[in-house]
């Protein structure tokens, strides 16, 4: 069985994109859209990933897993030499090398398996990924010869009238042979137009050495599209969401409206658990099972709900852990706080987690009713089975004891709660 190592091109600017923030750390629901891309080729296998950096390196470096190794592209000069940046530290390697975009976040792992499988099975120098488009206006078109073979990929502004008619575009996906790779590179000259070395121009140089070159053809079109600006990324969000919601649903989800709903990359939820419209749920949330979301409700970030719990309309949750049969119905924030069992979060409630300087947490104990419009300042405590009457603002480092009801403004014990 051959080795298959990666490289990801992730070098580039972006410029298109408007932003001061490198194109690849774009997020796509909620994770930066090379993530995507590093995924797709350990999941075809891949068991070292070069990724190419050059803009931004450090940002881009620091999401960067155990399996992949950041290569620095000195000056960006073009796709070809930034695999050339990477030709060091492949020396001896002899099988198989995936080259892939990093801005390509709608690729799948089957696609990618496919093309190297093809490749392995067919011996090839090259095989690369196609697709036919309707419109192929932008994409490098493939150049194929009598025989039906490609022999060429033509990007637009080098393409001639006839060939910008072809339909048949450049994924920008590739599996080498790594050996054939490196001694095609020499032979790419400069482009006169951008003055950059294209990566593409290598099929031409392999087709004149009757180097064995095969095409694979995505039955997905979507999974070609490079994020060039915000208008791509949006496009690309739309689908990867429809992907997210699409999975939720097949695995017992109910996700009422999905056309208002939005539900990050990182986030699990379980059976039976309703998802109301309009509503938003952020990356590194978990769900519990039979709980009951929205509407109008947001789940940033490390937030975690267990089983049987209702979240509302019009309510905020950050950074929160929420017990199981909570309810929680309306107008209500809750950041860094952890809400036992069975606790009661009336209309209103707000955690004031924020001194200006740093964040604290809310302890709410099981069975514990807070009452509406309370304000609770942390830290604070509220006990087992305690009582915030409506109203109250427990004032910072308060304890409310268990079982115990807290009035007023500022909050104030005045003895056990009622059986």
């Amino acid at each position: 069985m051959k080795e298959l190592r990666s490289i990801v091109l992730a070098a580039g600017k972006g410029t298109r994109m408007k932003s001061q923030l490198a194109k690849v750390l774009h997020p796509v629901c909620g994770r930066p859209m090379v993530q995507y891309v590093i995924d797709v080729v350990k999941g075809a296998g891949s068991l070292k990933n070069y990724v190419v950096l050059s803009h931004q390196f450090e940002a881009v470096k620091q999401i960067l897993g155990e399996n992949e190794i950041p290569v620095k592209q000195e000056q960006l000069l073009g796709t070809a030499d930034a695999v050339r940046s990477v030709e060091s530290f492949l020396k001896g390697y002899a099988d198989d090398l995936l080259v892939v975009c990093g801005d390509t976040p709608l690729l799948t792992v089957e696609t990618v398996k496919a093309l190297v499988k093809k490749h392995q099975q067919t011996g090839a120098s090259c095989t690369i990924l196609t697709a036919v488009l309707s419109n192929s206006t932008g994409y490098g078109r493939i150049i194929r010869g009598m025989d039906g073979r490609s022999i060429a990929i033509r990007e637009e502004k080098d393409a001639s009238a006839d060939e910008k008619k072809i339909m048949e575009i450049n994924v920008g996906v590739y599996c080498f042979k790594a050996a054939s790779l490196f001694k095609a590179l020499p032979g790419i000259k400069k482009n006169r137009l951008k003055k950059e070395f294209y990566l593409t121009d290598v099929i031409e140089i392999m087709a004149e050495r009757k180097w064995k070159i095969e095409t694979l053809e995505t039955s997905d079109p979507q999974e070609g599209w490079g994020i060039n600006s915000k208008v791509d990324l949006a496009s690309a969000e739309k689908v990867m969401q429809l992907k997210i919601l699409t999975k939720f649903m097949r695995d017992g989800i109910t996700i009422i409206d999905p056309g208002t709903t939005y539900i990050d990359a990182n986030v699990k939820i379980g059976a039976d658990t309703v998802i109301k419209p309009f509503t938003v749920i952020e990356s590194d949330v978990r769900i519990g099972r039979n709980c009951v979301i929205g509407p109008f409700a947001r789940l940033r970030p490390k937030t975690v709900i267990l089983n049987n719990t209702e979240i509302g309309n019009f309510t905020e949750i950050s950074r929160t852990k929420i017990g199981n049969n909570v309810f929680m119905k309306h107008f209500s924030f809750l950041g860094d706080a952890v809400v036992g069992d069975q606790a009661n979060i009336g209309a209103g409630t707000v955690t004031a987690n924020f001194d200006g300087k740093n964040k604290h947490q809310t302890k709410i104990g099981k069975q514990a009713f807070i009452g509406s419009d309370s304000v609770i300042v942390a830290p604070a405590t509220i006990g087992k089975g305690a009582v915030v009457g409506a109203g109250c603002v427990v004032a910072k480092e308060k304890i409310v004891p268990d079982g115990h009801v807290m009035v007023g403004v500022p909050g104030r014990v005045i003895g056990k709660r009622k059986q």
